[in-house]
């Protein structure tokens, strides 16, 4: 790991981001954490190592390990066809055959997310049922989910295909996917800044910033797709998560098998550059993983070398307008390697 050298007093200026917050992994072990600027513009808020931001879709990166958890202990098993344990809703595959959450988890079940669908919770309507999104009955989503062509053929990336998988883990657990989450990956792991919920007090959360350093309408954007993009949390803890995998590649985890872990490390319907749940591309350290969030006022990052032990995850509050490698997180993903 190279050493890191930014200003980042002085690059927050430069690139127009009110905050960020980060965690180093070496060793396999937090190594170090650093916070700069804050959670909201204007105010003497300033982040610190606790202070809790919008994940996005790096969301899907927990969802994948709460499933692979899941599969772990023998409730779910990624190669068996979705529809058999979905109750409340079915996919529609026409005849195109069956979809699995291999599938879903790669991007490659064959469903398409329709144009402009889903958007940050809107005020002025009720927040939806998974089953009333899937079916395209409301605004997030008004057009049925289905399989539009034959699975494991093309990559899509889908946030459709984590509501299905989460409507799946609710539907055979008999619990919210959040009831789910808390008992099988953050209580295990004591992932204790880590929620899909916003509390009354929010002086531990971040607000989220347009690229001019503005306020995000509403200031804590909500998404009603949990699995998909609804977590807030803190790089510590997805840190944590991150170690607790690399853990269980050497076999030294209680909630993963060394098969389970490297099952997510393995390229998927041909595509070298994609894993189950994450990305994956082949760095002078060995394979390298992401997974990137990228919403309403906030962007993030999570990349780790798990067969070095080696990893780093940025949060910021603020949507740049410009791809997470070509704005802030970029310059200090290229300063550590």
């Amino acid at each position: 790991m190279k050493p890191q050298t930014i200003n980042f007093n002085e690059k927050l200026i430069d690139y127009q981001v009110v905050g960020v917050s980060m965690a180093t992994i070496e060793g396999a072990c937090i190594s170090k954490t650093d916070c700069f600027g804050f959670l909201k513009a204007g105010t003497n808020r300033r982040v610190e190592h606790e202070s809790i931001f919008h994940a996005c879709s790096i969301s899907k990166y927990f969802t994948s390990m709460l499933v692979m958890t899941l599969s772990e202990q023998g409730i779910l098993d990624i190669d068996r066809n979705i529809n058999e344990y979905l109750s409340s809703w079915k996919v529609s595959v026409n005849s195109f055959g069956i979809i699995t959450l291999r599938h879903l988890l790669s991007h490659h079940s064959g469903i398409v997310d329709p144009e402009g669908s889903f958007p940050e919770l809107m005020p002025m309507f009720d927040a939806p049922s998974m089953v009333e999104i899937l079916e395209g009955k409301t605004p997030y989503c008004d057009n049925p989910i289905e399989v539009k062509y034959k699975p494991g053929s093309e990559f899509s990336y889908s946030d459709a295909g984590f509501c299905v998988i989460q409507l799946m883990i609710e539907d055979i657990m008999g619990e919210s996917f959040e009831e789910v989450m808390e008992e099988y990956l953050f209580l295990p792991l004591k992932l204790n800044n880590s929620t899909f919920q916003l509390p009354p007090s929010k002086d531990q959360f971040s607000c989220g910033h347009t690229k001019d350093g503005g306020l995000v309408k509403g200031k804590y954007p909500i998404y009603p797709y949990p699995a998909a993009s609804g977590l807030w949390t803190t790089p510590t803890d997805v840190a944590l998560l991150v170690i607790e995998w690399m853990n269980a590649i050497k076999g030294e985890s209680n909630l993963f098998s060394t098969n389970c872990a490297k099952e997510m490390l393995t390229p998927q319907f041909g595509k070298e550059w994609k894993g189950l749940g994450v990305f994956r591309d082949i760095h002078e350290k060995g394979i390298e993983v992401s997974s990137i969030g990228w919403g309403v006022g906030f962007q993030g990052m999570m990349v780790a070398f798990p067969n070095e032990g080696e990893g780093l995850v940025i949060m910021t509050n603020t949507d740049t307008g410009v791809h997470q490698l070509k704005g802030l997180i970029g310059e200090v993903y290229r300063s550590y390697y």
